[in-house]
């Protein structure tokens, strides 16, 4: 099975998470923006740029560089001082429990990258919907932005996620190599060291695809093992696994992001059917059960209507959670109204 791999990355993460955490205190300027950085001590002159602004960005302010020469870039640039570390800590964890909704193969790569396996979780749906409705439900739910890469490895999921920023989603699958990777310098390639790009270049290898179409045993002869890894990521080839450690959810879900809108009932009982199926799966999986079960429909018009039951006692049965998953489904239902998303979540789980 061709698996079914996305890398979300949080847009520009602490100064992200630092605009919500001040605005969830009451502060009305969002520093997300303005030319804006998160640095450390503005009276040393030793201070760095630890994340920055998209206007800042603009500016030419670069991460890691001193905020005396990015204060020379952007004279009205702002300098903000990074929240404690607990609380970007609290934003990552919100993120990773809404992604634990799609499925349980998940590797945090960083505080502010992870890694989804959605290999066997899709249903109905495409991993590409998958994708949009994560980047939706991350600005809605919970006040930031990310990019979201779409692939079939994870080589291929890190390298789309950096396309063109912030807020996008972008696919890179093997056959968009030539047109989306093989165009691109060759120094952003991942994992190529600033070393050793002189080096490719002193072998007339400018760009990735001079890379890809390389002659393989003369890079490795060169680079050695190194050789043969950048030599294969040119050429997008990545068999690395999605490495997850089990942690358990606050709630299971799965959604369908239908191919065309739905106004039937029968036809949504039966997707209301299948998402209990596999949340159930799921809750079984993780040796959990629930006892709250969500159903929300999203109309045609992006209207979203959410109805839950606290059930009477906790369970992971198919047969129970899809009979409650129903009736919330019934009490929503309006006879002619197009359908274009159903969600399902079995919450509070013990």
């Amino acid at each position: 099975m061709e698996r079914q791999i996305l890398h979300i990355d949080v847009n520009n993460a602490f100064l992200s998470w630092s605009a919500v955490e001040r605005l969830k205190n009451g502060e009305t300027l969002d520093i997300r923006t303005i030319p804006a950085i998160i640095g450390g001590d503005e009276a040393r002159r030793a201070g760095i740029v630890l994340a920055k602004s998209m206007l800042a960005k603009k500016c030419g302010v670069k991460t890691a560089e001193t905020i005396y020469s990015a204060k020379r870039k952007c004279p009205n640039l702002k300098i903000y001082p990074p929240c404690d570390y607990s609380i970007y800590k609290n934003y990552s964890n919100k993120l990773y429990n809404l992604l634990l909704e799609y499925t349980d193969k998940i590797e945090r790569f960083s505080i502010d990258e992870c890694f989804m396996d959605m290999t066997g979780y899709l249903m109905k749906d495409t991993l590409l919907n998958k994708a949009y409705e994560i980047s939706k439900r991350a600005k809605k739910e919970l006040g930031f932005t990310v990019n979201i890469g779409v692939a079939h490895n994870k080589l291929l999921a890190k390298m789309a996620s950096d396309f063109e920023k912030p807020d996008k989603v972008h696919t890179l699958f093997e056959n968009e190599l030539e047109t989306k990777m093989w165009t691109l310098d060759v120094s952003e390639l991942f994992m190529l060291g600033k070393k050793t790009v002189p080096k490719l270049n002193s072998m007339k290898i400018y760009k990735i695809g001079d890379l890809a179409k390389s002659d393989k045993r003369e890079i490795i002869k060169k680079f050695g093992k190194h050789g043969l890894m950048m030599w294969e990521y040119a050429n997008g080839i990545d068999t690395s696994e999605v490495i997850c450690i089990r942690e358990k959810p606050k709630s299971i879900g799965n959604s369908v992001t239908l191919p065309y809108d739905i106004r039937e009932l029968d036809k949504l009982e039966e997707i209301v059917l299948t998402i209990s199926e596999q949340v159930a799966y799921r809750l079984r999986k993780q040796d959990m059960l629930a006892n709250v079960v969500n159903v929300q429909l999203r109309t045609k018009e992006f209207t979203d209507i959410s109805h839950q039951r606290r059930l009477d006692y906790s369970t992971s049965n198919t047969k129970e959670i899809y009979e409650t998953a129903r009736k919330l489904l019934l009490e929503m239902y309006k006879k002619g109204v197009p359908i274009r998303l159903v969600r399902s979540n079995s919450s509070k789980p013990y």
